[in-house]
C-alpha cells in the first residue's frame, strides 16, 4: 500500500509547489481500517483539473497518475470557497483506478 500511496502523495505535494501561491499546505494521513486516506489542503480556490495534453509534454499527467494508482480520489472545496482539500484513498488489496469522487 505504501508503494502506491507514495507517488500519489508526491504528486499532490508537487501540485502545491507548482500551482499554489506561497506553496503552503496542510497534510493529513488517516489510517483507516484496511487502508489509508491522504489529504493535502491549501488556501487556493482554483480546483485541479486532469489535463489532456500532448503525450510528450513535460507535465499534465499528475492527476491521471493519482487516479491510476489509488482506489478513490477527489476534491473537497472549503465551505467559504477559500481553498480545497485534494485527497485519495488506498485500500489494502485495492484495485486502484476508481472514478474520482468529490464532496462539496
Amino acid at each position: 500500500m505504501a508503494g502506491v500511496a507514495e507517488p500519489a502523495f508526491t504528486e499532490l505535494v508537487a501540485n502545491v509547489v507548482r500551482h499554489v501561491p506561497g506553496r503552503r499546505c496542510r497534510i493529513c494521513f488517516l489510517l483507516q481500517c484496511g487502508g489509508v486516506r491522504v489529504e493535502v489542503a491549501d488556501g487556493c480556490p482554483e480546483l485541479p483539473v486532469r489535463a489532456v495534453g500532448h503525450p510528450l509534454a513535460d507535465g499534465g499527467r499528475g492527476l491521471v497518475l493519482v487516479a491510476a494508482v489509488t482506489d478513490r480520489w477527489g476534491v473537497t472545496v472549503r465551505p467559504d470557497g477559500r481553498g480545497k482539500t485534494v485527497w485519495f484513498e488506498c485500500l489494502a488489496g485495492g484495485e486502484g483506478a476508481a472514478a474520482p469522487t468529490s464532496r462539496p
